[in-house]
């Protein structure tokens, strides 16, 4: 009974803590990307932009440590969430204002660097909150409702922008309202989060370290990851395998969103939460299964060929989308479904891979700096990515992102599997 009571609790603390790691990731990174194409920026500016917010998990490991060292986890997974509440109520008033694009990008970078920051304490309190056999037993569980949370936010709070917005019939103020929903939720969730996480004896102050270890231990760790063999094949992988998916993941919203005339399909607000947030994050978390799977039973030799082309040939879609400009909502969402089921199903092995490549000594540390080099190559092709497309057109564009799967497989050819 005592067991049951034990692992009741533990199931709702951890799904509330990565349903709120994951939503607020997604509003920053792609909800943000939709708001400003409602709001007429232009798709180079939003791709810029936007892209820039990549940055606090680019550097995420060289700071990360550092909530280790001061107050305990608990306190910055509250802290955090509260003050990405007031980011986004920011961003909800500064819509209404003349310089809104400025001023919310100024909360939107607060906001990345508090999301980043919670991640970080969010994984490390999962480790002190737990011992190992439920470690292992929550790992799925964390999983579906961090993905719970990136449907809630590029499916739900979409679709509710898209509702809003033919309700008011204002663009802004719908907005507006619907980031001050999506304020009053990560509030909700800091003081419950406050009320009933549970306070691991091990959860404490890093008051056993110093300035001094920590320099000398990051130094180690950073030289030990440059010197593990074939690391330069490696980080080329890492930096190219989205190569094309970080410029696609930039303008699919603005591509569906587009009237015809512009090259685009004319999808409303809620037609995008509905195929893109919705639709196609169910179809990125079956691709996600079936590739565990996959590798689970044949191994990443034998899968990563054919994930890496499950990643970008599907991209080849958009292009007939762009090219042809199907009126067919049930073609364009099974278009958007493939393509997503692909992105899914590639992802796992570029996963399996940095989790290997970072076993030894250093593990944690070395998977941090994978994790960081990966969010780099999400963030410098999709800064380009507006510019690109506004240069040569969506047709053209989508074949450039399809053909972008070149330099990944050039990379595989020459990696020591």
């Amino acid at each position: 009974m005592g067991n049951k009571l034990k692992l009741n609790k533990a199931f709702a603390w951890v799904s509330s803590l990565y349903f709120t790691e994951g939503f607020p990731y997604v509003v920053v990174m792609t909800l943000s990307v939709v708001m400003y194409k409602r709001l007429e920026v232009s798709n180079a500016d939003i791709a810029l932009y936007t892209g820039w917010l990549y940055l606090p998990w680019v550097i995420k490991p060289f700071w990360g440590p550092l909530v280790d060292l001061f107050r305990t986890k608990r306190w910055w997974i509250v802290a955090m969430q509260l003050f990405m509440g007031a980011g986004f109520a920011g961003v909800a008033f500064s819509l209404a204002l003349p310089a809104f694009f400025q001023i919310s990008l100024a909360f939107f970078w607060l906001l990345a660097f508090s999301s980043a920051t919670n991640d970080i304490a969010t994984d490390g309190f999962y480790i002190l909150g737990l011992d190992r056999k439920d470690q292992a037993f929550f790992v799925g569980i964390r999983s579906t409702f961090y993905r719970v949370g990136m449907v809630f936010a590029q499916g739900g709070l979409v679709i509710l922008a898209g509702y809003l917005e033919g309700r008011l019939g204002n663009i802004s103020l719908a907005w507006s309202w619907t980031f001050v929903g999506i304020a009053a939720v990560i509030v909700a969730m800091g003081f419950l989060h406050q009320l009933f996480l549970p306070r691991p004896a091990e959860d404490k102050q890093g008051e056993e370290f110093t300035l001094h270890r920590f320099t000398r231990e990051f130094s180690d760790s950073f030289a030990a990851f440059f010197k593990k063999p074939g690391v330069g094949y490696a980080l080329f992988f890492i930096l190219t395998y989205r190569l094309g998916e970080a410029q696609l993941v930039k303008m699919i919203s603005p591509f569906l969103l587009d009237k015809p005339t512009d090259g685009g399909l004319g999808l409303t607000t809620t037609q995008i939460g509905l195929a893109y947030g919705t639709l196609g994050v169910a179809a990125l978390i079956a691709g996600g299964i079936l590739g565990g799977i996959a590798i689970a039973k044949g191994g990443l030799r034998r899968w990563i060929w054919p994930m890496a082309l499950a990643l970008t040939a599907p991209n080849v879609l958009y292009f007939l989308m762009a090219y042809y400009q199907p009126s067919s909502l049930v073609f364009i969402y099974t278009s958007v479904m493939i393509e997503q089921f692909g992105y899914g199903f590639g992802f796992t092995s570029y996963m399996v891979y940095m989790m290997r490549f970072a076993e030894g000594k250093y593990a944690t540390s070395h998977f941090a700096f994978c994790t960081g080099f990966m969010a780099l190559g999400m963030m410098l092709p999709g800064m380009a990515s507006g510019w690109i497309q506004e240069q040569i057109g969506y047709p053209l564009f989508f074949v450039w992102v399809t053909l972008c799967m070149i330099p990944s497989l050039f990379a595989i050819s020459r990696l020591k599997l």
